[in-house]
């Protein structure tokens, strides 16, 4: 199989849309832009927070305005994130992003809403996607119901995209995306989780639903953090019947031999900032892996021994993914080269999302957004229309 012919394109967390008009004016001056310089049709996964989808429900009519304007670009929307349910730009973000959690009635019926919207967003395809958080953060403490919760959710929300699917003839799959120090942040973490779920879908006759319209977000700079073998991933999700119905591309920070590499954390330093969390996982030699809730000075630039004698660092940052270095730093790159030739493999098509949100909060001057943005879709492109050669 091959990988998606859709229109690649990017997510819009990457400007604001905490109202309807913010995120037309992302479309105007952003990604019309970047399609132009590109040069092909592109998609944009639309990021729709909690308050613009209140909004287009108060007023049915701003809906189809926002179709129109898509339209009217020539631009494809077949994917959503639903992962930040609300202000993804304020001064600081870090751990809020996960709230609500999927215990919640609010994730659910949000989560629902943004499904409706895309079914009349879409326009010849007739399956969509939507992004989800990996049901919470890791840290805090939960009752010893919380998964149950959790799944109650997601059985109803499968209830109800099978009653959007028999009124609209379109399938929407939610992707609940996996991220380091959350409840689903390894593979094998997803399956375990999976396989329960579908079980108790099937003691209610809703386990084909449940694999129909449920799968895992396939993010390649998160599962690079995590260590893990792009093909295992897979491999894993595919032999356990979990399909994946999205794929986004993004690359992490990676060092090589930190502790040896002063110029190199003198840099990452410089990555630190308040706004996003930046999960920072080191490999030691013997295959150990440590972890650092969030990247700080101290650890760049003052690193504890283990972390010093580590052969290899990553951090969760989406930089660019048409670079493999940036300065004295590494990415990830090669890893999102294995990761489409491993989703290539698959017997169905994923969809395909650039994910790099973190433009605003890279360390120096500002910099050109569209002549960036257009940069990673060209490049990413090329690596797609190798598979297809």
């Amino acid at each position: 199989m091959a990988l998606s012919e859709l229109p690649l394109g990017y997510c819009t967390n990457v400007h604001p849309g905490r109202t309807l008009a913010e995120v037309e004016a992302g479309l105007d001056n952003i990604a019309v832009p970047v399609q132009r310089a590109v040069g092909r049709p592109n998609a944009v996964g639309l990021w729709l927070a909690a308050p613009v989808i209140a909004e287009i429900e108060r007023d049915p009519t701003l809906l189809a305005r926002l179709r129109d304007r898509l339209t009217k670009h020539g631009l494809t929307c077949y994917t959503l994130n639903a992962f930040p349910y609300g202000d993804f730009h304020s001064a600081r973000v870090k751990e809020k992003v996960y709230l609500p959690d999927w215990s919640s009635p609010e994730r659910l019926e949000y989560t629902a809403r943004c499904a409706r919207a895309l079914s009349r967003l879409l326009s010849d395809a007739t399956e969509g996607s939507i992004s989800t958080m990996p049901l919470a953060f890791k840290a805090g403490s939960r009752t010893p119901d919380f998964l149950a919760r959790c799944g109650d959710n997601l059985l109803e929300l499968v209830r109800r995209l099978t009653r959007l699917r028999d009124e609209t003839g379109t399938t929407i799959r939610v992707a609940i995306e996996p991220e380091p120090f959350c409840l689903l942040e390894t593979t094998d973490e997803a399956v375990r989780f999976f396989e329960d779920l579908f079980g108790r879908g099937a003691r209610s006759g809703m386990e084909d639903a449940a694999r129909r319209h449920l799968g895992i977000c396939y993010d390649v700079c998160h599962q690079a953090v995590e260590f893990e073998d792009a093909a295992a991933c897979v491999e894993s999700l595919h032999a356990a019947g979990i399909v994946i119905p999205k794929v986004q591309l993004s690359c992490a920070i990676e060092v090589q031999r930190p502790g040896d590499d002063v110029a190199a954390r003198q840099a990452l330093a410089r990555y630190v900032e308040p706004r996003y969390l930046h999960q920072t996982m080191a490999r030691a030699a013997d295959g150990s892996v440590l972890r650092a809730v969030d990247l700080d000075a101290s650890l760049a630039l003052d690193p504890p021994e283990d972390f010093a004698k580590a052969d290899l660092w990553r951090v969760h940052f989406h930089v660019p993914v048409d670079a493999e270095t940036i300065g004295p730093l590494r990415t990830t790159r090669p890893e999102l080269k294995r990761a489409l030739a491993a989703v290539a493999g698959l017997p169905y098509a994923p969809h395909l999302e650039i994910e790099t949100y973190t433009w605003e909060v890279l360390p120096g001057e500002s910099p050109d957004l569209v002549r960036g943005m257009a940069r990673e879709i060209a490049a990413t492109q090329s690596l797609i229309d190798a598979f297809r050669q």
